[in-house]
């Protein structure tokens, strides 16, 4: 029988395994929180902190704030780029159960338990192939995005007005060939 699973890609000794920062007995459930760990795992972290301020569970909150914190261990301990980092693990583990009493009908007590959870996200430098992966991402897309709004809604208006323009030049010639024939 194998020793536990590890939620990491690599874990053989003297390999480094990225850059973890743990956050210890948050008080929430640990299925709650996996089922945003689940949105980000293998996600730039760029394209992770965009995702979790979208996403709105309580969790996200403190995962960003974990996200942020990983990422400042990476660049500040083991000088690594900001730029290129990516959620190699991250995963939820039950923490301690507080267990409270609420007063019940006929002298009873009802049990109420109270879970909390350890938090855990890895981050790690991208390889050179996940890097020309997703500049490849980029260019399918349309390589350069437009940012702001007003830019996007010029751009296309420009391409709506470009097959009327190529219409109205057709229909001109058609004129022409037919007043030509006559």
């Amino acid at each position: 029988m194998t020793g536990p699973k590890l939620n990491e890609a690599t874990n053989k000794v003297g390999v480094s395994s990225g850059t973890r920062a743990k956050a210890m007995n948050v008080r929430m459930s640990a299925s709650k929180v996996r089922v945003v760990l689940n949105h980000v795992r293998g996600l730039g972290v760029q394209e992770a902190d965009s995702l979790l301020s979208l996403i709105q569970r309580d969790s996200a909150h403190d995962i960003r704030k974990l996200l942020a914190s990983a990422v400042a261990n990476a660049v500040n301990n083991d000088s690594k780029v900001a730029e290129d980092l990516y959620i190699k693990a991250c995963f939820a583990d039950e923490g301690t159960t507080m267990k409270r009493f609420r007063p019940r009908a006929k002298g009873r007590a009802g049990q109420i338990l109270k879970r909390s959870c350890h938090i855990t996200i890895v981050v790690d430098t991208m390889t050179d192939a996940m890097l020309a992966v997703r500049e490849q991402r980029a260019e399918a897309k349309g390589g350069t995005k437009v940012v702001s709004r007003s830019a996007r809604v010029a751009a296309s208006r420009a391409r709506a007005a470009k097959p009327d323009a190529q219409a109205s030049e057709e229909s001109t010639d058609s004129t022409n060939e037919s007043g030509e024939e006559n």
